[in-house]
């Protein structure tokens, strides 16, 4: 066999003992690095913070919190002390543990330190953080109380989900992974708005909208205050806002489709906030670092409180606020809309700007923020256009057509606002109106308004239609409650905030929008907003070369754990399908089916049963058959169902062709 057997088996013997060696050291260097590898993976998954921070560093091993954990202040700030409590109030119904709070200057082990340093200004600025965690402690360093505060929102999701349990839970070991976090927002506006006028929402509810979206880091609520539908503030000077304003017949379907309300039918829905809720509120605002935006919708929008004051109107009848019928019509064939009711204030009475005058005057005093919104948004012009006071007003001030009277209403507007020491935003429709400087903007017909408006030197805040609306449909219709259209995670996420275009000096920020007219409790509000409100505090938060979808879709999951503790209520539509239509071979029917995240098994029925994981798994163009009259489908990951059960009949789909 070998030319020389002897050197033959000494190379062989040698080969043979290399290879055990080596096999032996890989095994070897396998027991040791596959731990170290899982340990890394279960690291890096236990980080799950949103909005991403600036920079995460993380490092080897954790720190344990023990009953004799203390938290301490660097310093005797009435602030600083009011974040470390939030803090230890926050903690304690999961863990047990109620930290004591003691001012001190000296670092000890086993401590949790809320410090503010001056020096950290220049890089951090009032509402930037560094968060450290060692093995043993851990550290939060700002250069203002707001950064402590954005610093503490983070610590909380260093913890495991169940920290938000509201009853204590039965584990021995509280630990956090060590890291060591830069972190400062990229925009100083991050807002969300709060429709409280189509569907009323307590003070009580408001409170919690603020303490859910402080989490993120959002530090603007923007109050909807007042519509066709309500009006939700008291005005001392003049009662009968919501006397009369303020409640509606109760109604419960689809909203905006009702029947025009019998005048037999009594008015028991509604609400509004006294002054004295009004000053709570701001209080509650303050104390979580979020500032307050009134707004009073003007001149459109306003059948509530011309049902209070008919005076208000261009014409003359009997008023009563939207119920939810159709106020306002939109033709399909392009032509501008109008409206069902007289709803618009008339511009051309001098009683109007002496009712906003009052009206402003009070605002002004109940809220510190040094924004008012005047709305200006969807003014029908019809009945305008028959108005005789209307008509004196154009002749009398050289206007040429009614877009010219929305600018001199608009320009009247912001001199009440300015005269109580305000600035005014609005809706970019009053960037027609030839505004003072000071005047923002808040783009939502898209980006146009706004990328013109920092043109002008307006400062802008972005909120369009396209991405930051939280009322939209987020997923497939078949499986939604019914709105306009959809609006997807994915579509908000992977948007930029700055568009090409616009001057991002004038640029102050983001903000998400929730319309309520078809969101009559706070458990549906909540669906509506989370998880695409995550999306917009990522936005408004993140550097945008730090975000990436579907390492945000792993923390989404993660918080979706967090709200199942807190029993907060979330959308789970991207588990869902999208369903489209097309036509093969025949006649055939195809239906294609796509998700909004990777590393799903859609299962599928078409006999009127329901699928589980040993039924059909799409994998492409799936064909109808001939007599089917249902299709029925279910998301699984990993062996387990994780999406919704969705029937969608066949003539739907067909009807998705046309």
């Amino acid at each position: 066999m070998f030319k020389n057997e002897s050197i033959d088996f000494i190379i062989i013997s040698f080969t043979l003992f290399s290879y055990l060696a080596f096999m032996k050291y890989f095994i070897s260097l396998q027991i040791i690095l596959i731990p170290l590898f899982l340990f890394a993976r279960q690291l890096r998954d236990s980080v799950a913070i949103i909005p991403q921070p600036v920079s995460i560093v993380q490092n080897g091993g954790w720190y344990t919190l023990s009953k004799n954990t203390v938290v301490e202040i660097s310093a005797a700030n009435v602030q600083v002390e009011a974040v470390a409590r939030m803090f230890v109030d926050r903690a304690a119904p999961a863990t047990g543990y109620i930290f004591p709070i003691k001012k001190r200057t000296l670092i000890s082990s086993n401590s949790i330190r809320f410090m503010l340093d001056e020096k950290e200004f220049k890089l951090l600025r009032a509402e930037g953080y560094r968060l450290s965690v060692s093995a043993k402690g851990i550290s939060v360093i700002a250069s203002r109380p707001a950064g402590l505060f954005y610093g503490m929102q983070s610590l909380m999701q260093l913890f495991s989900p169940d920290i938000e349990s509201k009853i204590k839970v039965n584990k021995k070991v509280w630990s956090l992974p060590i890291v060591e976090i830069l972190d400062y927002p990229r925009f100083v506006w991050r807002g969300l708005m709060l429709d409280v006028a189509r569907h009323f929402f307590d003070k009580e509810q408001v409170k919690h909208f603020i303490d859910d979206m402080v989490k993120y880091k959002f530090n603007l609520l923007h109050l909807h205050l007042t519509d066709d539908d309500g009006w939700r503030i008291e005005i001392k000077s003049l009662p009968l806002l919501t006397k009369i304003g303020a409640w509606r017949p109760e109604k419960t379907g689809n909203y905006t489709f009702f029947e025009t309300p019998k005048d037999s039918e009594p008015n028991n829905y509604g609400g509004y906030f006294t002054q004295e809720d009004i000053k709570e509120i701001v209080e509650y605002a303050g104390k979580n670092f979020v500032n307050v935006l009134p707004e009073i919708d003007v001149p459109g929008h306003s059948l509530a409180a011309i049902s209070a004051y008919n005076y208000l109107a261009s014409t003359t009848g009997n008023f009563r606020p939207c119920s939810g019928d159709t106020v306002m019509i939109w033709p399909d064939n392009g032509d501008k809309f109008y409206a069902r009711y007289d709803n618009s204030l008339c511009a051309g009475k001098e009683e109007v700007f002496d009712f906003l005058d009052k009206v402003f005057s009070e605002v002004a005093t109940l809220f510190p923020f040094e924004y008012i919104h005047a709305g200006g948004d969807e003014g029908a012009m019809n009945f305008w256009e028959k108005s005789e006071d209307i008509k004196a007003l154009m002749k009398r001030e050289g206007l040429s057509n009614l877009t010219e009277v929305q600018n001199y209403f608009s320009r009247r507007v912001e001199k009440i606002i300015n005269s109580r020491g305000k600035k005014m935003i609005g809706w970019d429709e009053i960037l027609e109106g030839g505004l003072n400087p000071s005047t923002a903007i808040m783009s939502w017909r898209g980006t146009k308004g706004g990328i013109a408006a920092s043109a002008r030197k307006h400062e802008v805040v972005f909120s369009p239609s396209s991405y930051a609306y939280l009322n939209f449909m987020q997923g497939d219709k078949v499986c939604e409650p019914p709105v306009y259209k959809a609006k997807l995670l994915k579509t908000v996420y992977e948007t930029e905030p700055l568009p090409e275009g616009v001057d991002p000096k004038y640029v102050k920020g983001v903000q998400g929008n929730l319309w309520s007219e078809q969101i009559y409790t706070y458990r549906h509000l909540q669906y509506m907003a989370w998880p695409r409100a995550f999306a917009i505090a990522e936005l408004a938060w993140t550097p945008a070369k730090r975000k990436n979808y579907p390492e945000f879709i792993r923390r989404v999951e993660d918080h979706f754990n967090r709200y199942n503790f807190s029993q907060t209520k979330f959308s789970p539509g991207i588990y869902d399908p999208l369903f489209f239509v097309e036509n093969g071979k025949d006649g055939i029917l195809n239906v294609i089916m796509e998700t909004q995240i990777d590393g799903l098994d859609l299962h599928y029925s078409f006999d009127n049963s329901f699928p589980d994981n040993f039924y059909p798994r799409y994998n492409g163009k799936t064909v109808v058959p001939k007599d089917a009259t249902f299709l029925k489908v279910i998301s699984y990951r990993n062996g387990k169902p994780i999406g919704r059960m969705i029937t969608i009949s066949i003539a739907e789909l067909k009807n998705r062709l046309l």
